[in-house]
């Protein structure tokens, strides 16, 4: 099960956010999601838990407890949208 988590304070390591989560049961990954030019946390980040049972115990139990004076929004990670296939991926278009 894939989880997002919230509302997380720039200071918070994923040792921290897999700690709190592995109360619940099994972690399989943690990722606090960074900005790519500056590599600074974007305060939000997504734990994956192996059992949905777990990762439901999970959301109910972190979802609005506070960390590091931050309160966590905990919920079931949306599926990501299915990005149209073709797409050559790059970013900026070039002029020349």
């Amino acid at each position: 099960m894939n989880i997002y988590v919230g509302n997380l304070s720039y200071e918070v390591t994923e040792e921290e956010l897999q700690q709190e989560f592995t109360a619940f049961g099994e972690v399989t990954s943690v990722s606090i999601i960074t900005d790519k030019y500056t590599g600074r946390p974007k305060g939000f980040g997504f734990v994956e838990m192996p059992s949905v049972s777990e990762g439901q115990a999970a959301i109910t139990g972190l979802d609005g407890k506070t960390l590091r004076d931050r309160t966590l929004k905990v919920s079931a990670a949306r599926p990501r949208p299915d990005s149209g296939g073709d797409r050559s991926g790059g970013g900026r278009q070039r002029r020349y």
